[in-house]
């Protein structure tokens, strides 16, 4: 697909599924301050109740997409997707297969990989659109690369990578993966604990001139939203730990 003819950015806020209500609250407020956010992607978390297709269904009230994450370590490869029919049910299209972070201990042998679990929705619900994860730390660009052609063999369509913090590697996985949907990530750092957290946890390389402030986010946010657009990629944010409003007033409309 040419780049002039694909479609405009589509602009993601990723809300966490604490529960009934806040969830509520945070889309009712996502909604009528930034009416540029046209999605909402929702994380499943196993300390949390309320599962992200359930979390979406809510969001639908208030958004035109809504992309619930699936987590294949927590399905078992021979069994039906037990999500399917509520997906069908509240008219979702779209979904986030991801791997899961690993418990300690060893999974069972039957748990699904998020190969098998791509593969498994193209064959049980082909209607859907699947996304899988770009993960741009954790191998080299070569071990990445032949990843991804194995999900897009499975079946996935597009692909939300891990949050980026330098611009230049943005420009670097646009051109990489050029004509393939993608939601590029970007999320707010604004602790030195938080910076040691994707430093150890997800192996960040921050760039050179990088604060972790609320004023350096924002702006690095600017310019990623700036250049999303221009190569007409989608975007999706993560706010964690800080106020959605301070952190995006004049960013998205």
């Amino acid at each position: 697909m040419s780049k002039s003819s694909r479609p405009l950015t589509r602009i993601s806020i990723e809300l966490v599924p604490r529960d009934e209500n806040s969830l509520k609250q945070d889309l009712k407020h996502l909604k009528e301050a930034f009416h540029g956010v046209n999605t909402v992607n929702i994380p499943d978390l196993a300390h949390f109740s309320m599962r992200s297709w359930q979390g979406c269904a809510m969001a639908k009230d208030y958004f035109p997409s809504a992309i619930p994450h699936i987590r294949a370590m927590d399905l078992k490869r021979d069994e039906p997707l037990p999500m399917v029919e509520y997906l069908r049910k509240h008219g979702i299209k779209e979904v986030l297969v991801v791997s899961g972070d690993k418990p300690a201990g060893e999974l069972p042998p039957d748990r699904a990989t998020s190969v098998e679990i791509i593969q498994k929705f193209k064959e049980e619900m082909p209607e859907v659109n699947v996304y899988a994860a770009i993960d741009q730390y954790r191998n080299g660009f070569q071990t990445e690369c032949e990843y991804v052609q194995r999900k897009r063999d499975a079946g996935a369509s597009g692909f939300f990578t891990q949050p980026f913090f330098d611009l230049r590697l943005m420009e670097i996985y646009a051109e990489m993966f050029a004509g393939i949907d993608l939601f590029f990530g970007v999320s707010p750092v604004i602790s030195e604990r938080s910076v040691a957290y994707w430093r150890n946890n997800n192996k960040v390389i921050f760039p050179k001139g990088f604060i972790p402030s609320l004023g350096w986010n924002r702006d690095f946010t600017s310019q990623a939203l700036s250049f999303a657009r221009k190569m007409r990629i989608n975007i999706y944010i993560m706010p964690i730990r800080v106020d959605i409003k301070n952190y995006l007033t004049g960013i998205i409309s």
